[in-house]
């Protein structure tokens, strides 16, 4: 699944989005109503949420990797 391409309206999702998106998707193939077809979609989605995640962690993980290499030595903060 990492070497797809994320489709931009999941890029557009904030993280907080993408994991309400991505409950919304267990619930529902948690609750058996969905055929395979859809259950197999449905987690294929799940998958490309959960890398855009990983990728905006990433993004700021290193924003403040950077932000701390920046800071004076003698800052207070």
């Amino acid at each position: 699944m990492k070497s797809k391409k994320i489709p931009e309206d999941i890029k557009r999702k904030s993280i907080k989005e993408a994991q309400i998106e991505i409950n919304e998707i267990i619930s529902k193939l948690e609750s058996h109503q969905i055929n395979l077809e859809e259950s197999v979609y449905d987690y294929n989605k799940m998958m490309l949420l959960n890398n855009h995640i990983q990728e905006e962690f990433k993004k700021k993980a290193k924003a403040i990797k950077i932000s701390k290499i920046k800071k004076p030595k003698n800052s207070l903060y």
